[in-house]
């Protein structure tokens, strides 16, 4: 059986990768110097948007817990907000 923490990491992943991805590819399809060099710059952030998406998700998916976060924690705040 899967955990939730491993369940949360996969959608997190998911929305993480799909910001990144659109972040990586408006630029090389949107300035005509990138554009030129697409054929190598889409995999490239194709590929880099997946490496990066479970390592931000690690920051992400511990606050989505509730349990992991007291009422202290909240109102000091962290890194994400």
């Amino acid at each position: 059986m899967i955990s939730t923490h491993i369940w949360l990491m996969i959608a997190c992943s998911l929305m993480v990768n799909a910001v990144l991805f659109g972040i990586g590819i408006v630029p090389v399809l949107a300035i005509p110097a990138l554009a030129e060099h697409a054929k190598y710059l889409i995999p490239a952030v194709v590929v880099t948007s997946l490496v990066l998406a479970p390592l931000i998700a690690t920051l992400i998916v511990p606050r989505m817990r509730i349990r992991n976060y007291t009422k202290q924690e909240w109102q000091r705040g962290d890194l994400i907000s």
